[in-house]
């Protein structure tokens, strides 16, 4: 596990945004695994930047997204679909064939899952899995006490999750109280994983999911034990260590 200490947020997204680049640039038909959530927005600002400058081609590269929330049509401005379209798909020249993220439309679970196992497996696995960390340790929607050995899941979300989430809808009764997810089977068995962690509010986490010890109580530990983990994290995230 490697950790690099960036000095404030736009300094953790411009070196996030270089290990993806170089790996972009490395092999230009490379299968990027990509998060949602605040903390990657300036890590796909960076790239766009640098796309904009014609120093990045996205022409064949594919996308598999972590997760979506079931129930949420694409053009939905709260759905991950739109969110990645927002900044990053629109932006950039990807042929949007290529980004795949789970049906959060399709009703049947089991067959969202499988369908989304396919996809992974036939555009050949995840050459670089970006995560964020969650502050109880959660990458996707994997929360806490979930089996390590989950491929795609349907994930009944938490409390504390969907009163995360209520400051983006309308009312309490309009957050997806479901979402479809990678599991951490698939997410560690991609070739390379990005970690990128920003705020005070992560230290505890930080310190925990990779200092701490492998539990499935804290999800994020599991990638302690990944060969290839990159950790990009700025001084505040990084205080406690």
């Amino acid at each position: 596990m490697k950790i690099i200490r960036a000095k404030d947020y736009n300094d953790m997204s411009r070196k996030a945004a270089n290990i993806i680049s170089a790996q972009v640039i490395m092999k230009p038909n490379c299968v990027l695994g990509l998060a949602t959530g605040s903390t990657p927005i300036g890590t796909y600002a960076q790239l766009v930047e640098w796309y904009k400058k014609g120093d990045l081609d996205f022409s064949e590269v594919t996308t598999v997204n972590l997760d979506e929330y079931k129930g949420l049509t694409r053009d939905n401005e709260q759905s991950y679909y739109y969110f990645m379209k927002e900044n990053l798909f629109s932006k950039v020249n990807i042929n949007l064939e290529r980004t795949f993220l789970p049906d959060g439309m399709e009703p049947d679970s089991d067959k969202a899952c499988e369908d989304y196992n396919r996809v992974i497996a036939h555009v050949g696995g995840v050459d670089l899995q970006l995560l964020g960390l969650g502050h109880n340790g959660h990458i996707g929607f994997n929360e806490p006490g979930m089996a390590f050995e989950a491929e795609t899941h349907c994930v009944n979300l938490t409390e504390s999750t969907m009163k995360a989430n209520q400051r983006f809808f309308p009312t309490m009764d309009d957050v997806p109280k479901q979402a479809y997810t990678m599991g951490i089977k698939t997410i560690m068995q991609a070739k390379r994983i990005l970690v990128v962690v920003s705020g005070e509010d992560k230290a505890a986490i930080v310190k925990e999911a990779f200092f701490g010890p492998i539990t499935p109580k804290v999800q994020a530990s599991v990638l302690q034990l990944h060969n290839d983990v990159t950790i990009v994290a700025d001084a505040a995230a990084l205080s406690l260590i």
